[in-house]
């Protein structure tokens, strides 16, 4: 098995992303160690990202190609959303906007001319996705911006879903990363009776939970409507 260097700034970068994205997901929201391994989580998340889409594409993987932009996109626009003042925007949201646009219609366009049931569902997905992301982008420009707990569930919500994405591929990654799984990495990590027990899965679903959960208490608690500073700097 050969490493390449943009492998292993592919896995590496996943490796941080899903450890320093697990300790932000837990801690309160806008503490400093909430900032500080968020921003750890960006960085490495971006590495994670432009690495495997870059791969996929010197491996003719329009699939992951396609992941590997929407997850780039949807780290950026999280951590744009908390960098910018409330209800404030800029050209990058536009871009950004745009790009999330194009992925979308060309996802729905790969899934039309699909040659399988399974590449339909997931290029559908990413459509899907992209698709929601990008309406919820125009919506916000249109708006002005996002403040309050608005704000904070788009950066919430997005970050969440990429931090998926990269322990999806970090403890499923033959099932949901082709690119790991040429690699030959799982089964190095996680033997086979261990993957039977289903054990792999359960970070991935408690990802999923503290997700929600903070979503869900962001979007009600009335600790999080009225903007404060440490919030607006999360």
């Amino acid at each position: 098995m050969t490493y390449t260097p943009m492998l292993v700034v592919h896995i590496a970068g996943g490796m941080i992303a899903v450890l320093a994205g697990s300790i932000a997901l837990v801690v309160r929201k806008g503490s400093r160690r909430h900032r500080r391994t968020g921003d750890v989580f960006v960085i490495s998340m971006l590495f994670m990202a432009s690495g495997g889409a870059y791969i996929a594409l010197r491996k003719s993987q329009p699939f992951n190609v396609f992941a590997g932009t929407l997850t780039f996109y949807l780290v950026s626009t999280a951590a744009l959303v908390v960098m910018r003042k409330p209800r404030q925007n800029g050209r990058l949201e536009f871009a950004f906007m745009l790009v999330a646009l194009a992925a979308g219609i060309t996802a729905l366009v790969f899934a039309l001319r699909a040659p399988n049931k399974g590449s339909v569902i997931g290029y559908s997905v990413f459509a899907a996705i992209a698709l929601l992301s990008a309406a919820g982008d125009i919506r916000m420009l249109i708006r002005g911006g996002v403040a309050g707990a608005q704000r904070l569930v788009r950066h919430i919500w997005r970050m969440g879903f990429a931090l998926f994405v990269a322990a999806g591929s970090f403890f499923l990654g033959t099932a949901s990363d082709p690119v790991m799984r040429k690699s030959g990495l799982r089964a190095t990590i996680f033997t086979k009776e261990i993957r039977a027990t289903h054990l792999p899965q359960v970070p991935v679903i408690i990802i999923v939970v503290l997700t929600i959960f903070w979503l869900i208490r962001v979007r009600y608690s009335a600790a999080y409507r009225t903007p404060r500073p440490q919030m607006e700097k999360a």
